[in-house]
């Protein structure tokens, strides 16, 4: 793996030397696009919309309109300017139980590995979060934009959980939800609380496959052979009717009960 960012994690006065490595890998298949008259690829090119000519990458710089047409332009050194320390700490400011956080919070997972000879500092923060059962908050700057991050432990190592501001959450507000009148009836919630518990279990992340990718890869193997495609085809689910909804709850259990003695 390839480290994206360097700089210290603080927990306190202790600064702790740490890499931050994407603790994700993108698995969808990649297309290119092609021009269908003959398949070649598409370019994707830079535009001066005031001469329409291609500008070179290294002419191109960062702006921002602060009114319609007017521009201020900085540079890298202006981003430094900010605050050294912010760029380079990941400042850990309060402590939480991550019951507390919300998921809609939760954005991206990043692993820290620490750097050589802050293995002490590391080891100690890593066994305080495990055994208080906590979270660290903690503010950072990565690509020129200061981020909320969730200090936690998965297994031996830190992960920084970067996480949403609260500005960046949309309210509900304009969404056509239900009222309070259409709560579900007490036999309806009765049922549908059973079929839950028959499907509860233990998390087990194995135990999910990505299937739709499994079916695209299918079909790209069959058209490149030449060969007709066999994918099983599924009918489009429609909204089921508020008068099957108490039938179908029940087909549902009998049908978990079923699995279940099988």
């Amino acid at each position: 793996m390839r480290s994206i960012w360097t700089g210290s994690l603080s927990f306190g006065l202790v600064n702790i030397p740490v890499r931050l490595y994407s603790a994700t890998a993108g698995t969808e298949i990649s297309f290119n696009m092609l021009h269908k008259k003959d398949l070649s690829p598409i370019k994707y090119v830079r535009i001066c919309r005031k001469d329409g000519k291609e500008v070179p990458y290294e002419e191109i710089v960062k702006g921002y309109e602060y009114q319609k047409g007017d521009y201020v332009v900085l540079t890298e050194e202006d981003f430094k300017k900010i605050s050294a320390k912010k760029t380079k700490t990941i400042d850990i400011l309060d402590f939480s139980m991550e019951s507390e956080i919300d998921t809609i919070y939760f954005e991206k997972p990043y692993y820290l590995e620490p750097e050589k000879g802050a293995e002490k500092a590391y080891i100690l923060l890593r066994d305080a979060l495990k055994q208080s059962k906590k979270v660290g908050i903690a503010t950072f700057v990565m690509r020129n934009k200061e981020h909320l991050a969730a200090i936690k432990t998965f297994e031996d190592v830190l992960v920084l959980n970067q996480l949403r501001f609260q500005d960046e959450i949309r309210t509900p507000d304009e969404l056509n939800l239900p009222k309070v009148k259409a709560a579900a009836k007490g036999k309806e919630i009765e049922i549908a609380l059973s079929l839950i518990d028959h499907l509860t279990g233990k998390f087990k992340p194995e135990s999910y496959k990505d299937t739709y990718k499994k079916d695209l890869e299918k079909i790209i193997k069959a058209k490149a052979k030449g060969k007709p495609i066999k994918i099983k085809e599924e009918k489009e689910p429609h909204a089921t009717e508020v008068a099957d909804i108490m039938k179908l709850l029940k087909e549902s259990l009998e049908k978990e009960h079923v699995r279940a003695r099988a």
